[in-house]
């Protein structure tokens, strides 16, 4: 797993390792089933706390994005699929997103056509 973190950037660093990983998954670079590394090896391998490595788990758990077993570690879950929660959250986040869009001059078919770029990368969703 491959994780560029930018330890300059305002957001934070579980947020950004978090992020990461849920765009692995959209793009299939990470499968449904796989393991993750272990909160010890994944804080190692990025120089990092592993407190960070493990809030970062803890969050992509209670999202529904990961499972974490004691024996077993952390793994991709086989099933992800959204709730209300996630459907009120997408829509405040994509209110601010468009928000933005609009008062930055960009158009909404310019702004249609990058999602739809950014969607067809997404090699790990079913559409």
């Amino acid at each position: 797993m491959i994780v560029k973190l930018n330890f300059d950037s305002e957001i934070p660093i579980y947020v950004q390792l978090r992020n990461q990983i849920v765009v692995s998954i959209g793009k299939g670079d990470l499968k449904q089933g796989e393991k993750l590394p272990t909160v010890r090896q994944l804080a190692e391998d990025l120089g990092i706390n592993t407190m960070t490595v493990n809030k970062s788990y803890g969050i992509l758990k209670s999202e529904g994005f990961i499972s974490i077993d004691r024996r077993h570690g952390a793994k991709i879950n086989s099933t992800l699929t959204p709730g209300i929660d996630f459907k009120e959250k997408l829509d405040d986040e994509l209110s601010l997103v468009i928000s933005e869009v609009g008062l930055k001059g960009i158009e909404k078919k310019e702004f249609m056509d990058m999602c739809e770029k950014i969607f067809s990368t997404m090699k790990g969703i079913k559409a």
